[in-house]
């Protein structure tokens, strides 16, 4: 078994795709496993998982700068076999890890040269210089890991241009989460918007179609606004009298959401990273039972209408979406029916078992040698 450390300098210490699933599943398998984070919440042991604090630093360019500088030096200290690194930012930690002759891995969880093209607080010209930029350091970088993994097909399409060992660990739910199916007796005329509340993630065409249904049905919000002007502007939309916003809950809470909705809605927009993404709340939807109201991504409809699970729509147009809910809401037994269709395609297909038996095979290649290494590795540093 393998000593393992995850690296985030950004993300929560329970992060689903990073301790939830991932730090938990190596752990369950026999891994030692260590995460380091830097939220400020202090040292602790979790489900087998050793979580270590470097301490909080407000900023983004502090958590460039600074915070990859603490994340490197808590690394150093728990001296591992392997790190698993989480954020782009600690790419150049990973090259000098690589010096030291520790076997390295990158998780790109999304697109990077395409999400920073469409960074809301960048000018155009920053966002095609960054992404530039990035597209270099990944063609430096990359090559000279032990392994890529990546959270989406496309991603992992794409990456494995770069390195021969990269697998795809898709972002899908924990089925044990979801129990039984629901009781469509006790849904109530609503829906559901689960996850962060961002413009490019359609909180104003929710609220505004909000103002267009016909059906009594409303709208919950579970999640924080990730811009505070934002949640000014759409509080003041006569949609939002539609609206019960609830803010973060845990896990219970969302299962609580999810239950008394009639559907789960995720109308993204049609921005670059957003078009191949696979949203883990739409599987989530499907697993516990709801019909999905989605974008129209080809990839989207894909899943959401060649499992017949929800219904896809143009997610720049309320008066769609308002369709889409008033529909549903109008007609439970399709609605209850495209909803056993998406727990059945979840139970089959998009669950997190399968992936967790990939992410630990990709692991078990390293242990035993059979990753092909990287391909342009730099020289072990040598004892003084």
């Amino acid at each position: 078994m393998a000593d393992i450390v995850h690296l985030t300098s950004v993300h929560p210490r329970y992060d689903t795709r990073v301790f939830v699933k991932q730090c938990r599943s190596l752990a369950e398998r026999g891994h030692r496993v260590s995460l380091v984070v830097a939220d400020g919440l202090g040292d602790e042991w979790e489900d087998g998982v050793r979580i270590v604090d470097v301490g909080r630093l407000p900023g983004r360019v502090n958590r460039v700068l600074r915070t990859t500088r603490r994340v490197l030096r808590a690394a150093l200290v728990l001296d591992a076999d392997v790190y698993h690194l989480h954020d782009p930012e600690l790419l150049l930690a990973g090259l000098f890890l690589k010096r030291r002759g520790k076997q390295v891995v990158f998780d790109s969880h999304e697109d990077v040269p395409a999400q920073l093209l469409a960074k809301p607080y960048l000018t155009p010209l920053a966002r095609r210089l960054l992404s530039g930029a990035f597209g270099v350091v990944e063609r430096h970088a990359y090559p000279r890991l032990d392994g890529l993994v990546a959270a989406t097909p496309f991603i992992r399409t794409r990456l494995a241009r770069l390195h021969p060992n990269t697998v795809g660990v898709n972002n899908y739910p924990l089925l044990q989460e979801f129990g039984a199916a629901p009781d469509w007796g006790a849904k109530t005329q609503e829906v559901c918007y689960v996850g962060s509340i961002s413009a490019i993630r359609g909180i104003r065409e929710l609220v505004q179609a909000c103002a267009l249904l016909e059906s009594p049905a409303r709208l919950s919000l579970v999640g924080g606004f990730a811009e505070p002007a934002l949640a000014d502007e759409v509080r003041r939309l006569p949609g939002w009298k539609q609206v019960d916003a609830h803010g973060h809950l845990d896990r219970a809470g969302v299962q609580r959401a999810m239950a008394r909705a009639m559907a789960g809605l995720v109308t993204l927009h049609p921005v670059v990273n957003y078009l191949d993404a696979l949203p883990v709340k739409m599987f989530e939807y499907m697993a516990a039972g709801l019909p999905v109201i989605a974008s129209r991504f080809p990839l989207w409809q894909d899943i959401v209408e060649g499992n017949q699970c929800g219904l896809c729509v143009d997610p720049l147009d309320p008066a769609a979406i308002a369709a889409a809910i008033d529909y549903l809401c109008r007609h439970p037994d399709v609605a209850r029916r495209m909803g056993e269709n998406g727990r059945r395609a979840a139970h089959a297909t998009y669950h997190w078992r399968g992936e967790a038996d990939k992410l630990a095979g990709f692991y078990e290649r390293l242990a035993n040698g059979r990753a092909g290494g990287s391909r342009t590795p730099y020289p072990a540093k040598r004892s003084a």
